[in-house]
């Protein structure tokens, strides 16, 4: 791989900062569909945009844009499972990413977001699902979220998940012209290995729809941003919603913090809370990462991990359980969103047991 400044991969990306119209407030099914594609509508004009505002005062092309968690339908609370998924879920080819498409295709961009999604291979559920559409209009990156608190994973079907879609399939990196694209899900920023398992496929740019709480403080998942970056030499790009309206959680709850960080941990740019912004755009010099990779000494922290050593500690350890929702290979969806809770609380009665706290 030629690392010269004539074969420099240099372009402008963004975490673009929109405000979230969600549909729980809707009283059909028919009205609250309308909505979501309003929403798509409505962001994808923010895209174009942008797109030309970025190269008039950057003097380079933007290249990849990333949007917020929840952006398109906001998060369900209060509605059934089943509710959530007519009222809020992309078709897994839906007319929603049909929009997002051509969206990528007239800008001449990666789009990458956030949406419920219907897999047609477990029709039953809806996944979190963030993805990464080409400038062809093509999805070519589908990760769904593997950790939440009261929704659906992978992990509560693993088995016959990894059946259908293997180990790259739980953590796909989509190698393109502009670098190697991977995705984690808001609260996932938490845990270093969803990070660092994207990264160890290849990944050099962390993408991370968000929607969290604007502080004015420095916040635990807010600090790890810099340091999923960091540790694993990487630009992490993290959107987050300007407010969320038509919900009955106070709007501008989960306001600013979007930014994009460098490699080495450091704020490139950062959005305002309280609004709309395209102001978390910088310029990503992939040659500049890839050379950064290839150094040897202390400070190359990727070449040093001792994975195996963490592989066999990890194995011998009582972990969250998987496959909850899989009965005799069938899938079987909890009515009560109790069920999260009760999960939880078997696993730190299980810590507990064991002395871990």
């Amino acid at each position: 791989m030629s690392l010269n400044d004539s074969d420099a991969i240099c372009y402008s990306a963004m975490a673009l900062q929109v405000n979230c119209h969600a549909v729980n407030h809707h009283t059909s099914v028919e009205s609250s569909r309308a909505a979501v594609m309003e929403n798509v509508k409505r962001i994808c004009a923010q895209v174009m945009g942008c797109k030309n505002f970025v190269k008039f005062f950057q003097g380079t092309d933007l290249k990849l844009v990333a949007l917020p968690e929840f952006a398109f339908t906001g998060f369900p609370f209060g509605q059934s499972h089943a509710l959530w998924q007519k009222m809020a879920a992309f078709e897994h080819n839906g007319p929603e990413f049909d929009v997002l498409s051509k969206t990528a295709q007239d800008a001449g961009l990666y789009l990458a977001g956030n949406a419920y999604e219907v897999d047609p291979n477990f029709p039953e559920i809806y996944f979190q699902t963030n993805f990464i559409i080409a400038p062809n209009g093509d999805i070519i990156l589908r990760y769904r979220r593997l950790t939440s608190a009261f929704e659906p994973t992978p992990h509560d079907v693993w088995d016959k998940y990894l059946d259908i879609y293997g180990m790259d399939g739980m953590f796909p990196v989509a190698k393109t012209d502009i670098g190697n694209l991977a995705c984690i899900a808001s609260e996932e920023v938490n845990w270093p290995e969803m990070s660092r398992l994207h990264v160890l496929r290849g990944a050099e740019i962390l993408i991370h729809p968000n929607s969290e709480p604007g502080v004015s403080y420095e916040s635990g998942r807010d600090l790890a941003k810099r340091t999923r970056a960091y540790e694993n030499m990487a630009y992490f790009i993290s959107p987050n919603t300007s407010n969320i309206d038509g919900s009955v959680v106070p709007a501008y709850t989960c306001t600013g913090l979007s930014k994009i960080v460098d490699y080495t941990g450091r704020i490139m740019a950062a959005a305002a809370d309280g609004g709309e912004s395209q102001t978390a755009n910088a310029v990503l010099e992939i040659n500049a990462l890839r050379r950064y990779r290839r150094r040897i000494g202390m400070a190359n922290l990727l070449a040093r991990q001792p994975v195996d050593l963490y592989a066999a500690a990890y194995a011998a350890i009582y972990r969250h359980p998987g496959n909850c929702f899989l009965k005799e290979g069938e899938i079987d969806v909890p009515e009560e969103k109790s069920f999260y809770r009760d999960r939880q609380a078997k696993v730190i009665a299980e810590m507990e047991k064991k002395g871990w706290i």
